[in-house]
């Protein structure tokens, strides 16, 4: 595996919190996160997200018929145990305490981009975008899985919205992306529950689409993509009428991040404290897994969500 990802004219730069590797045997960029120092979603690693979206954007509009093909993009985690722990919670608090709403509506707007770049397959119907979760992912970390046309989980893997823990909800599209997926009423109970949910669970309610064992996850994308490849014109034809049905336009993800920003900034001192806990349930996560190597999924989130206890 290797931090540039070649075809023919195709590349991408080295990152320094995530890398590329291409499948050219299955047409599949796989892009894993490693941020550091904690497996949240930083200016930086949004930053690379999105540039990987756009070259790819990019190659497949501007070389025809005879562009080397990219038929799926998809988002993993490197990281043991964590496919993400969502947004830079640490960064929420500072520009909230300094009445820095502009900067902070500025990282909703990347986050957003990302999002949609993902719903809408970086603009290009013949690509499909996939979501591996391997471990916790949480609050953004979930809606960038959600994000993805196709969601595999291994069945350790766990998710959740904690937001609601420290008075806030999740406003980068998880509301759009789980009433398409169910409904408005069961979409609500997630944002304000706050509670966790197994893959399981998940994929008995149609949100995770494959199931995995734990450590097939790899595996279960490529078989994934083994089959989908046999039926893929008609494939990706539902793909195109859910979208069709469907549609997530991007208004409709500023208008939510307009209604986070304001509500973020209603934040009293009480919620940034409880906030911080989670941040520091975070980094002696991230400590943790640094020193074991390897973590399990379950009781890591357990840790995040016992920081706000």
């Amino acid at each position: 595996m290797t931090q540039t990802a070649k075809t023919k004219s195709f590349t991408l730069p080295v990152y320094r919190h995530s890398f590329a590797h291409l499948d050219t045997e299955r047409h599949a960029l796989w892009h894993y996160l490693n941020p550091e120092p904690r497996p949240v979603f930083s200016r930086v690693v949004l930053g690379e997200i999105l540039d990987v979206q756009e070259r790819v954007k990019l190659h497949l509009s501007t070389h025809g018929e005879n562009r080397p093909e990219i038929r799926y993009l998809i988002l993993a985690s490197a990281i043991p145990g964590v496919f993400s722990l969502g947004g830079d919670l640490a960064l929420f608090a500072e520009l909230i305490r300094n009445r820095d709403r502009d900067h902070l509506l500025a990282y909703g707007r990347l986050c957003i981009e990302c999002v949609f770049n993902s719903v809408t397959n970086v603009g290009n119907p013949q690509l499909t975008t996939i979501s591996l979760v391997q471990g916790s992912a949480l609050g953004g970390g979930f809606e960038a899985a959600l994000a993805n046309n196709v969601v595999v989980a291994e069945r350790s893997a766990t998710f959740g919205f904690p937001e609601i823990l420290f008075n806030l909800f999740p406003g980068m599209g998880a509301y759009s992306l789980l009433a398409r997926r169910l409904d408005m009423a069961r979409a609500e109970r997630f944002l304000s529950s706050g509670r966790q949910y197994s893959a399981a669970e998940l994929h008995e309610l149609g949100i995770v689409d494959v199931l995995a064992e734990d450590g097939q996850g790899v595996h279960a994308v490529n078989t994934f993509i083994r089959k989908h490849g046999r039926s893929r014109n008609g494939l990706l034809a539902i793909q195109q009428v859910r979208q069709r049905l469907a549609p997530l336009v991007f208004q409709e993800l500023e208008d939510v991040v307009m209604i986070w920003v304001d509500a973020a900034m209603r934040l009293t001192e009480r919620d940034l404290r409880t906030m911080e806990k989670l941040v520091a349930a975070q980094r002696r996560l991230a400590k943790r897994n640094e020193s074991d190597g390897v973590a399990p999924a379950v009781q890591d989130e357990r840790l995040v969500y016992a920081g706000v206890a």
